[in-house]
């Protein structure tokens, strides 16, 4: 298969898992969308090394090394070994406790992106609240696509800082 469409079906197939992944690990939003990337670019480098089995394994494992990588370079102490890191995770049904907090992470999530200037509010918004991709955006808003990568871009920038800093303040 052509190594780009090979990476395209990686992404469509294994996005979500990659970065369920990363944010377990991290427990940053951002941070993990970037380490999910960063694990599709390294599968791609190393594709001609790859013997096209387990790719979902293959995958997972890369992701799993960035994630410990990020965070022995971010100097952080206890990093999780992944034998348990997968053998600590809850099972995939809903609890109150993640209903919880992941209510309260996207209530956070809103309320940054409502703080944006206006250039900015609505393609943040639509982008990683309403989880809208670029062309949906595009087609909602009539704006150039290139314009609103931009945007998100630059948004993702102000929102990580904010967010770092109202972290901080609860610490």
């Amino acid at each position: 298969m052509n190594p780009q469409l090979q990476l395209e079906y990686w992404m469509t197939q294994y996005q979500n898992l990659i970065y369920s992944i990363c944010y377990r690990l991290t427990g940053d939003y951002f941070d993990a969308e970037d380490l999910t990337q960063d694990t599709f670019l390294s599968a791609y480098r190393c594709l001609e090394d790859f013997d096209g089995q387990n790719e979902k394994a293959w995958l997972c494992r890369i992701a799993t090394n960035k994630c410990i990588d990020y965070l022995k370079r971010a100097g952080r102490r206890s990093v999780p070994t992944e034998d348990l890191f997968f053998s600590s995770l809850p099972d995939s049904r809903s609890s109150p406790e993640k209903e919880a907090m992941e209510t309260e992470v996207r209530k956070k999530l809103y309320d940054s992106c409502n703080q944006l200037s206006p250039l900015y509010r609505e393609a943040a918004l639509d982008y990683y609240y309403y989880e809208l991709d670029i062309n949906e955006i595009a087609k909602k808003t009539g704006k150039n696509k290139k314009t609103l990568q931009t945007q998100i871009y630059r948004a993702k920038g102000m929102l990580k800082k904010r967010m770092r800093k109202e972290d901080l303040r609860y610490e």
